[in-house]
Parts: C-alpha cells; sequence; structure tokens
C-alpha cells in the first residue's frame, strides 16, 4: 500500500471541544492538501469545512449525538438535517448506547433508522465498544445494518478506551458486505491503523494523522 493509498482510508479528526477556529481550519487544509477520505469535524466547523474543501474530493463528516449518544432521536434528526444543509454529507452517529446495553433493542433500531431517513448522507453509527460486551457488540452490528446504516465504527474517541484489532474483526464478521468498518480511537501508530484495515476496515478515524505519515518510509 503506498502513501496516498492508505489516506484515502482515513478520516481526519478535528473533534477536540477546545479546538479553535484558526485551529480547525488548518487541520482541514491539511486534509484537502494530503487527499484523505474525509475530515471529521465538530458541528460548529461544518461550514468552513465545505468552504475549504470544496472541489477537493473530501467528504465533510460531523458527528451526531457526540460523544454521549443519550440524546433524543428528535433532537439526532434535527442535528443531522442541519449538517446536511450545512455540507456535511457524512454523519457519525452515537447509538443510544444505555438502550444497547439495556437490551431494548427497538428503541436502538429506531434511533439509527430514523437518522438515516433523515439524510442522503452516508451515516456510520458508533457503538462505543468500550461499554459493551462482545455480544452486544455483534447486536449493535446488526441493529445498524437493519437500521440502514453504511458503517459502524469502533468508538468515539472519548471512552476510556477506543478501537481495537479484535474488535475490528468482530464487527466485520458481524454484518454483511454491504456495511462497511470504521476503526477510531487511540490509534497512534501506522502499524496499528494498517492492522485495522488488514482486519477489515474501510475508514480509520486519526487525530494525529501528520504524526503517523512521519512513520511512512
Amino acid at each position: 500500500m503506498t502513501k496516498e493509498e492508505f489516506l484515502r482510508y482515513v478520516d481526519h479528526s478535528l473533534l477536540k471541544p477546545d479546538m479553535t477556529e484558526a485551529e480547525a481550519a488548518k487541520g482541514i487544509r491539511f486534509a484537502g492538501e494530503n487527499r484523505c477520505a474525509a475530515v471529521c469535524v465538530s458541528p460548529l466547523y461544518v461550514e468552513l469545512a465545505a468552504e475549504l474543501l470544496f472541489g477537493t474530493g473530501v467528504a465533510v463528516c460531523t458527528v451526531i449525538g457526540f460523544p454521549s449518544g443519550a440524546h433524543t432521536t428528535f433532537a439526532k434528526v434535527c442535528e443531522t438535517k442541519d449538517m446536511f444543509a450545512r455540507g456535511a454529507r457524512e454523519m457519525d452517529m452515537v447509538v443510544n448506547i444505555g438502550a444497547l446495553r439495556g437490551g431494548d433493542l427497538v428503541r436502538v433500531r429506531r434511533d439509527i433508522a430514523a437518522v438515516v431517513e433523515a439524510t442522503p448522507a452516508i451515516v456510520k453509527v458508533i457503538l462505543e465498544n468500550h461499554y459493551l460486551t462482545k455480544e452486544q457488540i455483534v447486536t449493535g452490528c446488526r441493529l445498524a445494518e437493519e437500521g440502514g446504516a453504511a458503517f459502524v465504527k469502533t468508538s468515539t474517541g472519548f471512552a476510556p478506551t477506543g478501537a481495537t484489532v479484535e474488535d475490528c474483526r468482530l464487527m466485520r464478521g458481524a454484518v454483511s458486505d454491504r456495511v462497511k468498518v470504521k476503526a477510531a480511537g487511540g490509534i497512534r501508530r501506522l502499524s496499528d491503523a494498517l492492522a485495522m484495515i488488514e482486519a477489515g476496515c474501510s475508514r480509520v478515524g486519526l487525530s494525529r494523522t501528520e504524526e503517523i505519515l512521519s512513520e511512512w518510509s
């Protein structure tokens, strides 16, 4: 795999809550110059990303119900519609973690489906695996597929732990070929990112993209 091919797997993540507009703009330009698959920004910076990335082919991604997922479905749907109107074409939504852990599977599926139906954008469902058993991860993946999501994603990056190769393999096996897998959270080395791609991930969310690229030889 070349560096350029690797970058087409990368969602360059700019989600720190204290990030300034100048810092966001710098990161967005970096993603555009390096032709990442997408840049994932907080809702506040979606319009900025859409402006700076126009014509680059780099997708504007944002987060929905972030980072806890403990939002009403109505709020998630409103946020999704607003973000699409402002230029986001990929939405990383956090699942209703409590409902998934509590076994309220109908509620989880409806929450996902409502967001999917609210937008033509790509929807990625963040399960936040740190809080789930292996069985709950598999169930969450299957509910995401039933709800029409395009991706399942390991983590927000805000839980105590993030992506693991083991979880990537588990999630890849839990869904059909129609649904892709995104790894995110705590990926700090090139070798880790490549291992997750090898495990079946079609995207990796990286906040340390520039540092990781410096390892390329």
